[in-house]
């Protein structure tokens, strides 16, 4: 009976791997089928996408066809990488003079110049070195520079190896400054500017200067803004009012305006004066530092008086402009 039950479970277990066999088989057939259907499926994808190219291959030679290569395309194509230079190197060089003879005749005009900037070789010529010592015992600001650099400012301009920026006003000596200022007036202010570098901020001073009856401007020859178009600009007429001084060095002027009487009065945030509480009457120099840097500590202890504006809100400091338009205001009417 055991071994009779035994082959009936076999059979069924044959009949069962059968019955498996085929359903496998069948799973094998559809994968097949699935196979062969994704195959088909990419060829046609294949397909298309191999028509699309041919498509954008026979668009793109009928658009080369349609525009046939001539010179004027040809030179159009080879201008046109130029244009970027062109608009980063754009630069106004109204009042720029470069090249011997066109210098030469700019300083025998004694036109008011900015800054010179020349090569070694050109002191060897006697007339250069002439005029080039004088304008520098001006204050005119004079750099001996390489060819490369002189190339650079002009954009590559033929220089022969010197370059100058004209002024838009003529620049007077500290003697002559010192001079007017006490003729027309029994305590006069002369601003004297250190180290202030911002054209627009030292535009800005000579506006306030000007309105408030200053009687001249000092400028250091290094460290400071020359006076450029800019600068006129900003200054909206003013400097062709106020005599301006440009000093070789400020410290030494500041000696020969005390020799001559004057008061120097320097502007500070740590100053212990207030500028309200100043009641010297004398000639007076006020000296204005940089936003950042103020007043050198060499220029202050060269000043008589260190003073501050008081400030009442949480601001810690003024623009250099706006602290000297302040101050003249104090002190022309106390």
């Amino acid at each position: 009976m055991k071994n009779s039950s035994n082959n009936n479970s076999s059979g069924k277990n044959s009949n069962q791997y059968k019955k498996n066999s085929n359903s496998y088989s069948k799973n094998v057939n559809s994968s097949k089928k699935n196979n062969r259907i994704l195959k088909n499926s990419d060829k046609n994808k294949d397909f298309n996408n191999f028509n699309e190219i041919e498509k954008k291959k026979s668009n793109f030679s009928s658009y080369k066809r349609s525009r046939p290569l001539n010179r004027s395309n040809i030179k159009s194509s080879k201008k046109a990488p130029d244009i970027y230079p062109a608009i980063a190197n754009k630069k106004n060089f109204d009042d720029w003079i470069w090249g011997k003879h066109s210098v030469l005749a700019a300083l025998d005009s004694e036109r008011a110049i900015n800054r010179i900037w020349c090569t070694s070789e050109i002191f060897s010529s006697e007339k250069f070195y002439i005029s080039l010592k004088d304008l520098k015992s001006k204050g005119i600001l004079i750099e001996e520079v390489s060819w490369n650099r002189i190339s650079q400012l002009t954009s590559g301009a033929s220089h022969q190896g010197i370059a100058l920026q004209l002024a838009c006003s003529k620049t007077i000596s500290l003697e002559k400054l010192i001079d007017s200022s006490k003729k027309n007036s029994s305590n006069p202010i002369i601003l004297a500017l250190d180290g202030i570098t911002d054209p627009h901020n030292v535009g800005a001073i000579i506006r306030s200067a000007e309105a408030f009856d200053c009687k001249g401007i000092i400028i250091a020859q290094r460290r400071s803004a020359g006076l450029t178009g800019t600068v006129a600009k900003v200054a909206a007429g003013a400097l062709e009012y106020l005599p301006v001084s440009r000093v070789v060095n400020l410290n030494r002027a500041l000696e020969e305006l005390k020799k001559n009487g004057f008061i120097v009065i320097g502007l500070s945030g740590d100053g212990q004066l207030s500028i309200s509480s100043f009641n010297e009457n004398n000639p007076l120099v006020v000296v204005v530092g940089a936003e950042d840097k103020g007043i050198s500590l060499l220029t202050q202890k060269k000043c008589d008086f260190l003073l501050r504006i008081p400030l009442k809100g949480k601001t810690l400091s003024l623009n250099a402009s706006v602290a000297a338009a302040i101050s003249l205001f104090h002190l022309t009417n106390k």
